[in-house]
This record gives C-alpha cells, sequence and structure tokens, in this order.
C-alpha cells in the first residue's frame, strides 16, 4: 500500500470514531463509512490481508469508540471477505489486471454508488442483526437498515474520492 493511502486510511477510521462517538442522532440512525473504507482497499491486497487490514480497523474502533467489543470487527470481515468478488462482478477483472484501485473518476460515480451501497448493506445488516440479537423487533431492525444505509451511503459518497485515488495521477 501506498503511504498516501495508509495515512488517509488512518485519518478516515479516527473520522469513523469520532462519528460513532459524537453523532449519534437516533437509535435508528448509525452512520458508518468503514464498508466504504474496506471496499477501497488497493486491489494488489489479497483477500487475506483485506480481512485482517478489516479486523484490525473494527477493533480498532470497536475499542476507542463502540463499547461491543467485536461488533465492527464481526461487520468488517465478511466485507472484506467478498470485496474481491463484488469489484469483479461490478467492475470487471480490470482492475486486478492492471493493479488499479477503484475510482469514480475511471470507472463512475453510479458503479462505485452501487458498490459501496453493496457493501454497506451488508455491514450494516450484520452489525444491527449482532446488535440487536433478538431484543427488537422486525420493524426496528429493518427500520434502522434504511435509515442508517441511507445517511451512510450519502457520508460515504461525498468522501469515497479520498480512498479511491488515481494511481497515474
Amino acid at each position: 500500500m501506498r503511504s498516501t493511502f495508509t495515512v488517509t486510511y488512518i485519518l478516515m477510521v479516527v473520522a469513523q470514531m469520532l462519528l460513532t462517538n459524537y453523532f449519534h442522532f437516533t437509535t435508528l440512525c448509525m452512520v458508518t463509512i468503514l464498508p466504504m473504507m474496506v471496499l477501497c482497499i488497493p486491489t494488489k491486497v489479497d483477500t487475506p490481508w483485506a480481512m485482517a487490514i478489516a479486523f484490525a480497523t473494527g477493533l480498532a474502533v470497536d475499542f476507542f469508540a463502540e463499547g461491543a467489543l467485536g461488533l465492527n470487527a464481526l461487520s468488517l470481515i465478511p466485507v472484506a471477505f467478498v470485496r474481491k468478488g463484488l469489484i469483479n462482478m461490478i467492475f470487471g477483472s480490470e482492475p486486478f489486471e492492471h493493479k488499479e484501485n477503484i475510482s469514480a473518476r475511471k470507472y463512475g460515480f453510479t458503479r462505485v454508488s452501487f458498490a459501496v451501497i453493496l457493501v454497506t448493506t451488508l455491514f450494516l445488516a450484520i452489525y444491527i442483526t449482532a446488535d440487536c440479537a433478538g431484543t427488537r423487533p422486525l420493524w426496528f431492525m429493518a427500520s434502522k437498515l434504511g435509515i442508517s444505509l441511507l445517511a451512510s451511503y450519502l457520508v460515504s459518497a461525498l468522501i469515497v474520492n479520498l480512498l479511491s485515488y488515481d494511481d497515474r495521477r
């Protein structure tokens, strides 16, 4: 990974911690940029390393912000696991063949948005199911998923270009 990406990634982890600690609007809304961050890990990073990065990221956010140790880590590991297949499905094999990173400039905002929505939905579905763990009704979990997906997508769409740099710049 390039050092620019690494520094930006660490700053995004800190930003997620600040979002988690200081921007709790309601119990129905959770804002997360973690799935978008894992999606934007450079394509030259293999799946096991991406899963290790996702685990460390989730654990750091859990430890310093959430309080429920392991919840973000549990939800981020499947995102890292499906990352390669999802990129291959949406963007084709080109990013892996050319060792390019996902960028809205190259692949278009619509395709990048679709990928962000899919990984965020996966993350939130696992997170909300594990967090509620039989203590909340289905309507609450579905409402939280919908509202959180909308809020998280809006924030992720604003900052996706920070992590998805173009190597040829």
